[in-house]
C-alpha cells in the first residue's frame, strides 16, 4: 500500500470509526423528519454503511471486516470511557452533573445495543456486498450498495432499538421509523459511494483494478 492508499484508507477509517462512535453517543435522543421518529444516531451511523461499501468495492471484503472489527474495538473502548466519566467525582464547582448522567449515563445501554446490531449487520452487509459483486461480475454497484444496506439496516434497526429501547419507548414505531430514514439516506448515499470509488481509482489507477 503506497502512500496515497494508506492516507485514503485512513481518512475513510477515521470517517467510519468517528461516525460509528458519535452515533453510539447521540443516538439517546429520538428525533423526528417528515413526521418519522427515529433515534439521532441514524444521522452519523449511516455514514458507516457508505464507507465500508468504498472500501469493500476498492481495497475487497477482508480490508473491509478488519476496518468493522476496528470499529467494535472503539466502541467498546467509547463505552468504558463513558462509563468512568460519570462515575468519576465532579469538582465541586462543578453542578452538571444530573444532567451530564442523564445523557451520558445511557450511552452503556445504547452501546451495548449499538455493538450487538453493528456485528450482525456491518458483516452481514460485508458478506452480501461481495455475494451480489460476484453474481454480477462486479457491474451495477448501485445494486450490491442498495440491496446489501437495506437488508443489512433492517436487521441493525431491529436489533438496537429493541436493545436499546425495549420497556422505554415505542419499539415498533421507531424501528419502522429509523429504517425508512436510513432506506432514504442509503438512495441518497449512491452518488457518494460512486464519487468516492471514482475519484480514488482515478487519484492512483493502480490501486485496484477497475469495475464495469
Amino acid at each position: 500500500m503506497d502512500s496515497f492508499e494508506r492516507r485514503a484508507y485512513t481518512l475513510l477509517v477515521g470517517l467510519f470509526v468517528g461516525g460509528l462512535v458519535s452515533a453510539a453517543i447521540i443516538s439517546c435522543k429520538i428525533i423526528t423528519a417528515f413526521g418519522i421518529a427515529f433515534p439521532a444516531g441514524v444521522l452519523a451511523y449511516s455514514i458507516t454503511f457508505a464507507i465500508s461499501d468504498i472500501v469493500g468495492e476498492l481495497w475487497g471484503p477482508k480490508v473491509a471486516t478488519d476496518m468493522v472489527v476496528a470499529g467494535f474495538v472503539a466502541l467498546v473502548c467509547a463505552t468504558i470511557i463513558c462509563w468512568l466519566a460519570v462515575i468519576w467525582p465532579a469538582a465541586g464547582y462543578w453542578q452538571n452533573q444530573p444532567a451530564f448522567a442523564s445523557v451520558i449515563g445511557s450511552t452503556p445501554r445504547i452501546v451495548a445495543a449499538s455493538l450487538l446490531a453493528y456485528v450482525v449487520s456491518q458483516k452481514h452487509d460485508v458478506w452480501l456486498f461481495h455475494v451480489l459483486k460476484k453474481r454480477t461480475s462486479g457491474r451495477v454497484l448501485w445494486l450490491r450498495n442498495n440491496l446489501s444496506t437495506a437488508i443489512s439496516q433492517l436487521m441493525d434497526s431491529a436489533i438496537f432499538v429493541t436493545v436499546a429501547f425495549w420497556g422505554v419507548m415505542p419499539v415498533g414505531e421507531i424501528i419502522l421509523g429509523q429504517w425508512i430514514i436510513k432506506l432514504l439516506i442509503a438512495a441518497l448515499d449512491t452518488p457518494v459511494v460512486y464519487a468516492g470509488v471514482y475519484m480514488l481509482r482515478k487519484g492512483h489507477r493502480g490501486m485496484v483494478p477497475e469495475a464495469s
